[in-house]
């Protein structure tokens, strides 16, 4: 691709892919305690919810660098980006399928199988979707628009908590307090027609089919006689940490949110069925960080894009304040959040577009925040496990950008093997619960703090790695400033 501006008609197309991803991954958040009480699980068993979605990445990623294999050439290459995208809708609406059956029959087994064949069609979508929207423009520009694509991503998951969870208990304001198992088919039959929609729509739309990742490469380097040309992805230690950087991100971001409600219901005494306001403005926190974090997207002046950076966060919390209104929800107590938010947007200016600064900055802050909630109690540990969604909420292109850069023609065998990674999702979760039913709850939010640890360690040790493949981050971001 020769294109130096973003197509923002084909971009337009492309992330609204980004958007179901994050419908079902929160709207997993709201599954967790309802299958909890109604198959009588621990916190450890409620976790499998987790772990079937995010171990079906693994799977997808293994089953997609088998088949390339097998065919003697990358599949992507093969069938192209859009089509590869398409297929994984298609996989993921047969998965919703299986929650018919399963809230007949009332089986968990059923129910968590069909969530792993969303995750596996999940998985195709995210190895083709991730990189074409790096690569959809300005390659200075391309974190800035997968972090914009997530800021999409996170409407979905405001949402996502806020409809599935009208749709398994009614109309809070109708005093709805329990959960069929039946109730939960609806929704998810729903969305697997939403799939096939949007596969039909993307599948007739402009959005390229092939790309040229040879020539993105080039221009991210400021000494193209540094790069490295590698026969395998795994031969780059920056792919290689990446990998280990996006298991422990997906991991803090999910298990986090995942133990939320336990903590609510256990030292807040807030029940399941009033448990979504807090679920939807942690996934809230993410899209407000990514509004701002995709400011640096636009083509505009500095000014205007400080405006945007002071404008966008607190527009993404007016939504959640909307969409939690319109739920009938009491958004009142969450009104001083906007004071948190003042925090990720001085983190933000403070990177100055690097996005190995924004991944250390966000890190450090994640960090401070767990160890807040561990060491306070009431509505200030409440907020500050929250804010875990503010600091996470630009780490996936950060980590995403970093680990590809300088892969070439590896690039899409790269994407692959970090889409494996988001399995952490799942394990991470299931730690966390693990350590909250043997130690209690509060103290199990430690996983996270360890896990932040190891995501600061990455940014700083990439920075050299990359600086010696001749790719200044500083540089980067200061030529496309100008």
């Amino acid at each position: 691709m020769t294109t130096r501006q973003t197509r923002w008609s084909q971009f337009g197309v492309l992330i609204t892919v980004f958007f179901f991803w994050g419908f079902v991954a929160a709207s997993n958040d709201i599954l967790i305690p309802v299958f909890k009480h109604a198959f009588d699980l621990t916190q450890a068993q409620s976790q499998l919810v987790s772990v079937a979605f995010y171990v079906a990445y693994t799977v997808g990623s293994l089953i997609y660098v088998g088949v390339s294999k097998a065919i003697g050439m990358d599949l992507l290459n093969r069938i192209g980006y859009k089509n590869g995208i398409c297929l994984g809708l298609a996989i993921s609406a047969v998965g919703t399928l299986l929650f018919y059956p399963a809230a007949n029959n009332g089986s968990f087994h059923l129910m968590i199988s069909g969530l792993f064949v969303v995750g596996l069609g999940f998985s195709l979508q995210q190895i083709a979707a991730n990189p074409l929207a790096i690569v959809m423009g300005n390659p200075k520009t391309g974190s800035q628009r997968l972090t914009m694509a997530g800021g999409i991503n996170n409407l979905g998951t405001t949402i996502g908590p806020l409809l599935v969870s009208i749709a398994i208990f009614g109309s809070v304001a109708s005093g709805g307090t329990t959960a069929s198992i039946e109730s939960v088919k609806t929704p998810y039959l729903i969305l697997g027609v939403a799939f096939l929609v949007v596969a039909a729509l993307l599948k007739f739309s402009s959005v390229p089919n092939h790309i040229d990742l040879e020539e993105v490469t080039e221009s991210e380097a400021q000494d193209t006689g540094k790069l490295i040309h590698k026969s395998s992805a795994l031969a780059y230690p920056q792919l290689v940490l990446g990998m280990l950087a996006i298991f422990v991100y997906v991991g803090v971001e999910v298990s986090t949110i995942s133990n939320l409600p336990a903590y609510l219901e256990e030292s807040h005494g807030v029940p399941t069925s009033s448990i979504a306001p807090y679920v939807s403005l942690y996934w809230a926190s993410l899209m407000i960080g990514r509004w701002t974090g995709a400011a640096g997207a636009f083509n505009v002046t500095s000014g205007a894009r400080n405006a945007l950076m002071l404008i966008l966060p607190y527009l993404a919390f007016g939504v959640f304040l909307a969409v939690n209104s319109i739920a009938r929800h009491d958004v009142s107590q969450f009104y001083g959040y906007a004071f948190v938010i003042v925090v990720m947007i001085l983190a933000t200016f403070a990177s100055r577009g690097n996005p190995a600064r924004m991944l250390l900055y966000f890190a450090l802050c994640g960090i401070v925040a767990l160890l807040i909630g561990m060491s306070t109690s009431g509505k200030t540990a409440a907020v500050a496990f929250i804010s875990v969604g503010l600091f996470c909420s630009t780490m996936w292109p950060c980590i995403f950008a970093l680990a590809i850069s300088g892969l070439g023609r590896n690039t899409n065998q790269g994407s692959s093997l970090l889409i494996m990674m988001i399995m952490g999702g799942g394990i991470v979760s299931w730690i966390q619960g693990s350590i909250a039913d043997s130690y209690g709850i509060q103290i199990s939010f430690v996983v996270g703090v360890v896990c932040f640890a190891y995501l600061a360690f990455y940014a700083w040790r990439t920075t050299r790695i990359l600086r010696a493949q001749g790719i200044d981050l500083d540089k980067l971001a200061a030529s496309d400033s100008h």
